[in-house]
């Protein structure tokens, strides 16, 4: 079968694209943007990538167009679709009707950590010999590729919150029926899309009718939104972590490198790992609840956590020039770069913090996060924000009440002086962007080497 997909560089949408190639089927793709590394990837698959939304790439006809939800009425590669009466299909609905039927479905949803934790989770089984199929939205270090079909009955699916299609305005993850569901947290985000935070508790809930009553839910015991979610209507067991859960995680480092394992008051083992940060302590958690669901035992969860590598762009270290090191974060949201930062912070000591952001997300762009930003950036010593011309509101002003050194700027090389002026031997560097931020990390390791 000869299928083309629409937005195919997208992280969700390029994993689609391997796991069909795998299926053994054609494969073509469009996007608006072809570039690394998704596209590497999909071209080392030997799947054809073209530049734009040309009806041109849809002729001779596929036997089946898979629509991105990036694409809207209008777009050109659309309408010929719906003018010729091509067969189409949401990305999330493809995946649940030719991958994950019939299979054990392991889904990890929530507003932060979903990669980290669908990638850990992944890990944890494979390290257990379950060979299980992922989809994950980024590339796990421990496997290299963001999506295989797996040997076993078992697939671990990042469950995005975000819509399916322009024809289907449900969140993704409500295709993917899984038996065992993390629920990491849930603050309000996707502006673009939910006009307000109980919009996304209705999405959850809809994600917590489809568990089956011999399924599991995990979720953190503290996070009042979830709470919400599960009190609409839950026909499931439920599992809790961290605090007054009965997963818990008892710090031995305060930056997270090293904790113990509590279940249900009995100390299952000790996780030493390269991660740090109390959000991937809670992660951790709630990954080993989901992993014992399926049989893996806490004690076996743990030693695959000792050698679990993150994710890229998840505090991956990308240069160390001069005695400084710089870090590529995928931090868009003022919890998950607060989280982050902190974790930094524990772990470096009093070492010069500088954190350089773009708030460059959807819901960014439309200020929607904006009053949490000053208050994000604490642990740092130094803030460069940017602010490109079209941001639509005043960076500025926002970040003028921060307590930290701060300076906004409207071009890459605006933040690279400022680094370079005050980055000296020792100091930490963390560039944080939901997108390539115009290759800063590249430039910015090459004028400090200058």
């Amino acid at each position: 079968m000869h299928i083309h997909i629409l937005g195919i560089c997208g992280t969700f949408m390029g994993s689609l694209a391997v796991l069909a190639k795998e299926l053994g089927h054609r494969v073509t793709g469009s996007d608006a943007n072809v570039y690394p590394p998704m596209s590497t990837q999909l071209e080392a698959q030997g799947i054809e990538l073209m530049q734009g939304y040309e009806p041109a790439h849809l002729q001779p006809a596929p036997d089946l167009v898979v629509v991105g939800n990036a694409l809207s009425r209008g777009n050109p590669a659309v309408e010929y679709v719906l003018n010729k009466g091509l067969p189409y299909v949401s990305g999330p609905q493809w995946l649940a009707d030719h991958v994950l039927q019939g299979r054990w479905v392991l889904g990890v949803a929530g507003t932060h950590g979903k990669t980290t934790t669908t990638s850990m989770l992944a890990w944890v089984l494979e390290h257990a010999g379950m060979s299980p199929g992922f989809l994950i939205g980024g590339v796990p270090q421990n496997f290299g590729v963001s999506a295989r079909l797996g040997g076993t009955p078992f697939f671990v699916v990042e469950a995005d919150e975000y819509d399916s299609a322009f024809f289907d305005k449900r969140s993704k993850f409500v295709h993917y029926r899984p038996r065992t569901a993390i629920l990491n947290n849930l603050e309000f985000d996707h502006a673009d899309i939910f006009p307000d935070l109980a919009a996304i508790e209705r999405q959850f809930h809809h994600l917590v009718r489809t568990v089956p009553g011999e399924g599991l839910i995990i979720h953190p015991q503290a996070e009042q939104a979830l709470q919400r979610v599960i009190g609409m209507g839950c026909w499931t067991p439920v599992q809790t972590t961290g605090d007054g859960g009965q997963w818990q995680a008892k710090l031995l480092s305060a930056d997270g490198s090293r904790f113990e394992v509590w279940f249900d008051e009995a100390l299952m083992g000790v996780v030493e790992w390269a991660l740090t940060g109390q959000h991937n302590v809670a992660n951790a958690l709630a990954t080993l609840a989901a992993a014992r669901h399926v049989g893996v035992v806490p004690e076996l969860g743990i030693a695959g956590l000792s050698s679990f590598k993150s994710v890229k762009r998840r505090m991956e270290k990308v240069a160390e020039v001069k005695g400084v090191t710089i870090y590529d974060d995928f931090a868009h949201h003022p919890t998950a770069i607060a989280t982050t930062l902190d974790g930094l912070r524990k772990q470096i000591g009093d070492a010069p913090l500088i954190a350089v952001i773009e708030p460059r997300s959807n819901s960014m762009k439309l200020g929607a996060h904006r009053d949490g930003l000053p208050a994000s950036v604490v642990q740092a010593d130094r803030v460069y924000w940017y602010a490109p011309a079209n941001l639509g509101w005043d960076l500025a002003a926002t970040v003028a009440s921060s307590s930290v050194p701060t300076e906004v700027c409207d071009s890459l090389e605006a933040i690279i002086a400022g680094v370079k002026a005050h980055a000296a031997p020792g100091t930490q560097v963390v560039v944080m962007s939901n997108g390539g931020f115009g290759g800063l990390h590249g430039k910015l390791a090459k004028a400090l080497e200058e």
